[in-house]
């Protein structure tokens, strides 16, 4: 089931303010949802680029980027925003949600902090897809 809660904290902290509310609108609806999956393949558009770190290649191995993830803090669960039904708006382990999130070309957002960190994988076109830890220092 979808945490708008959650979701309302990552959008409100880490997303430009002139998108804020048409997110916030577009993840509350069932039919729009997809609309905000496809927006996080523009991230220097909504998210705020202070926050955005770009992932160099190689970075398609999972446990890579769990272990990136933990040396900004993240914990073992996180709450996923995915074009990927099977994780898109629940709580996982972390392991669990990079797993589905890394590599399989579909654009997904997992938090970590939901305040202050993600982690970002844009939509594959040609080549790898772009790959952004998103990090809000306290």
């Amino acid at each position: 089931m979808m945490d708008l809660e959650r979701e309302k904290m990552i959008v409100k902290s880490l997303f430009n303010k002139k998108y804020q509310q048409r997110i916030l609108f577009e993840l509350a609806s069932t039919n729009k949802r997809l609309k905000v999956t496809c927006r996080l393949n523009y991230p220097y558009e909504v998210i705020r680029n202070q926050y955005l770190i770009q992932i160099p290649p190689p970075n398609s191995y999972y446990l890579d980027i769990l272990d990136l993830l933990k040396e900004y803090g993240a914990n073992d669960s996180c709450y996923a925003i995915s074009n990927k039904s099977k994780i898109d708006g629940k709580h996982l382990t972390l392991t669990e949600g990079l797993e589905h999130a890394v590599g399989h070309g579909l654009p997904s957002l997992i938090s970590c902090i939901p305040d202050r960190l993600a982690y970002l994988e844009c939509e594959q076109e040609y080549g790898p897809p772009d790959r952004f830890i998103i990090y809000r220092e306290k």
